[in-house]
């Protein structure tokens, strides 16, 4: 611009008749102090009103799903004290029901659940507490079916043919190790939407499925939000809330000032895989907003307008000026617009050189993780050979269903194995790993279940600390317990020579989450070799110590780490670190993205 300026003085032009540099820098800054002030009202503001109408929704949903979970457990407790009940089971054992059904209606007014039913070892109701059940038969019910399969209280969720969901503790009643009958404990949640639906919020319980089986509109009631939204039914509070929700990602930014939109509070309750959703809306929010934002702008539309007027005197005399200039920068933008497009090309260029050469790096490794999955395949096939002759030792002894139980673990084994190959797959195609959301208390509970043969079979003293509440993260279930199984394993060989083996886990949150594996062996000799590939400490035949190589690699792969040193007390401690995992940071990403 300063050569085609210079080359315009050359020529004679007059001097722009327009705004001078006073002038512009006036504008200049009306307008930045207009989005300023705009932006800054904007934000302090909607945060102020919003903040109460939040406050109280987080509020509503805590409140409710404590209501919830505390009448579960409260009612979770009932069917082991009734199982254990004499008159009960001397009522089975005689089949005298006289005073059977009194009983159930006297416990069902004390503890408040819905209802309560006694079965007999076929099924058929020999007591209730509600009179017209005496008689009928559960034998097909999943309650029934799944009490004689566990050996605890067993939760179960069934849907009735008029669209509602009972929900159900059963537990089996055992005489002398002998089956003689179930008992059924009805749990009273319906009286929760009922107090919901007197609110203006609209709420709804899923489970882990994605079925909503608690909800304050009954037209949702069994469907997923996905198949809820196609109904054609007429427009109630939870589908406003929906569909108003899930047209967020396509509405432009001053959409949100329309007052239409709600908060969407989505809060996981620690039962069975459950969670709730409460929706309140937003509009006395964005019409207070809307308020004062429309008079902060319209003082500076017309302070603003006022300046246009006077650039527009101006720049009439200019305008033969600029003519002569449009041709000379209509050059220069095409050739600004080819330059681009080269640059664009060569980009191109060297991401799909990048990710071939990235490509042949995985393949050049896929040598080395072979080794590496052969490694971890044999913890599993460790296991099955054990559960193979547990089976076959319960079948001789003639109990079938705890060798049903063994098969079961079998077959999550094979899962696993499977799952190790698909690793090796994966690994071999373009494009980074899918990572998900997980709690990590889930997966040392999986870890410690899968190396229960050798715990058992080695006597030791397994302590393990973990919170209440979830500590989530991104990354893979199966890598991750593969990383547990490894340090489990270490940690039950170093124990051989101790006349009291002992492992302590714990899992903590905070910043990072943090799994610390701690024995009483005796300890690590060499720290800086530990997790170099093919370095071991164990007998040749036990290891050929890929093993912390593998579970380092994969903890840099979830972007944290793998440490180890020695406890002062004695012994070795492994320490798995896992940036905590923040939902709110991908939402705060996708809306900067969605304002640009």
């Amino acid at each position: 611009m300063t050569e085609t300026e210079n080359n315009a003085e050359t020529r004679g032009a007059p001097r722009t008749p327009g705004l001078g540099l006073r002038g512009r820098l006036a504008l200049i800054a009306l307008v930045a102090v207009a989005i300023t002030v705009i932006w800054i009202s904007n934000d302090l503001l909607t945060k102020r009103y919003t903040e109460s109408t939040r406050n109280r929704a987080e509020l509503r949903v805590a409140l409710y799903s404590g209501n919830l979970i505390s009448e579960l457990q409260r009612n979770s407790v009932v069917p082991l004290l009734l199982s254990r009940d004499p008159a009960f089971i001397s009522a089975l054992s005689l089949k005298d029901y006289v005073n059977s059904t009194a009983r159930l209606i006297s416990y069902r007014d004390e503890i408040g659940a819905r209802a309560l039913m006694l079965l007999d070892e076929t099924g058929r109701a020999v007591a209730a507490s509600e009179r017209e059940r005496l008689g009928s038969t559960h034998r097909s019910q999943p309650y029934f079916v799944n009490a004689l399969r566990a050996s605890d209280t067993v939760f179960t969720t069934t849907e009735t043919e008029a669209g509602a969901f009972n929900f159900t503790y059963s537990r089996k009643i055992l005489n002398g190790g002998d089956l003689i009958g179930v008992i059924v404990v009805e749990v009273d949640l319906a009286k929760f939407e009922q107090s919901w639906a007197g609110i203006s919020d609209a709420v709804s319980v899923t489970d882990s499925e994605g079925r909503v089986i608690l909800t304050t509109e009954p037209r949702w009631r069994g469907l997923p939000e996905e198949e809820a939204l196609e109904l054609t039914s007429p427009p109630t509070a939870i589908e406003r809330a929906l569909e108003r929700t899930a047209e967020f990602a396509s509405l432009p930014s001053e959409a949100f000032y329309l007052g239409n939109e709600v908060i969407r509070q989505d809060a996981r309750i620690p039962f069975q895989g459950w969670r709730m959703t409460s929706f309140t809306t937003y509009a006395s929010v964005r019409e207070r907003v809307n308020g004062v934002l429309a008079l902060e702008i319209m003082g500076f539309a017309i302070l603003l307008a006022l300046g246009f007027y006077v650039v527009s005197r101006r720049a009439t005399t200019a305008s033969r000026f600029f003519q002569l200039e449009s041709a000379e920068l209509r050059q220069l933008n095409d050739a600004l617009q080819r330059e681009v497009a080269e640059r664009q090309k060569a980009e191109k260029n060297l991401q799909v050189a990048e990710q071939t050469l990235a490509q042949s790096s995985k393949l050049a490794a896929l040598g080395e993780m072979s080794a590496a999955v052969s490694h971890e395949l044999n913890q599993p096939l460790a296991a099955m050979k054990t559960y193979l002759a547990g089976a076959k030792l319960l079948l001789q002894r003639k109990r079938p269903e705890e060798a049903l139980s063994s098969f079961q673990r079998i077959d999550d084994l094979i899962e696993r194995m499977g799952a190790i190959t698909r690793q090796l797959k994966s690994y071999a195609r373009k494009g980074g790993d899918a990572f998900v959301p997980m709690d990590l208390r889930q997966s040392v509970s999986a870890a410690l279940s899968m190396m229960e043969p050798q715990l058992k079979r080695r006597q030791v003293r397994i302590t393990r600390n973990v919170p209440r509440e979830p500590v989530m993260v991104m990354g893979d279930n199966v890598r991750l317990e593969q990383v547990l199984i490894n340090l489990l394993r270490n940690a039950i060989d170093a124990t051989k020579s101790v006349d009291d083996p002992q492992v302590d886990i714990l899992l903590t949150g905070g910043d990072v989450a943090r799994i610390s594996v701690r024995d009483n062996g005796p300890g690590v000799a060499d720290l800086e070799q530990l997790f170099e590939p093919f370095y071991t400490t164990k007998s040749p035949g036990d290891g050929v110590g890929l093993g912390l190589a593998i579970s380092s690699g994969i903890m840099s792969d979830f972007g944290g780490r793998l440490t180890a040193r020695n406890g002062t007390a004695g012994g070795a401690v492994f320490e798995v670190e896992v940036p905590i995992y923040d939902d709110t940071s991908d939402m705060t990403k996708s809306d900067v993205e969605a304002a640009e």
